[in-house]
C-alpha cells in the first residue's frame, strides 16, 4: 500500500471529522522531458485537510513541470499543459476511492 501523507499523528475519528469539514485526498502530477523522452508522473496521494489549499500543496510538483516539462517533443508540451491544469484545479481528487477503500477494509487500489 502506497503512503498517504499528511495522515501522521491522526486516528480515524480525526480523519473522518477532517472528511466532515472538506477534507480531501489528493495527487498531483508533474513532467520531466529529456529532449525525445518525456516522463509524466504521478505524486504520492496527500490528505489536504479541510481549510487548506490543495492548489498551494501541488506547487512544487508545478515549478518541477514548469522548468523541466516542456522540452521533449512532442510530447513535452502536451503532457507539461496537463499536468499544470490538473495542479492548478486541486489536484485529482481521489477522496471517494480512498474512503470507499477504508470502509471495506481492503488494501488502498492504485487509482492513478
Amino acid at each position: 500500500m502506497a503512503k498517504i501523507k499528511g495522515l501522521e499523528g491522526l486516528t480515524d475519528n480525526d480523519i473522518n471529522r477532517e472528511l466532515e469539514r472538506g477534507a480531501k485526498f489528493v495527487y498531483y502530477q508533474y513532467t520531466i522531458s529529456i529532449l525525445i523522452m518525456t516522463f509524466r508522473r504521478s505524486s504520492s496521494t496527500y490528505f489536504i485537510k479541510g481549510g487548506e489549499s490543495t492548489v498551494a500543496k501541488g506547487l512544487g510538483f508545478s515549478l518541477i513541470t514548469f522548468l523541466l516539462g516542456w522540452w521533449g517533443i512532442p510530447w513535452g508540451p502536451i503532457y507539461s499543459i496537463g499536468s499544470l491544469f490538473n495542479n492548478f484545479t486541486g489536484g485529482k481528487d481521489v477522496t471517494a476511492a480512498i474512503v470507499a477503500s477504508f470502509a471495506s477494509a481492503e488494501p488502498v487500489p492504485d487509482v492513478r
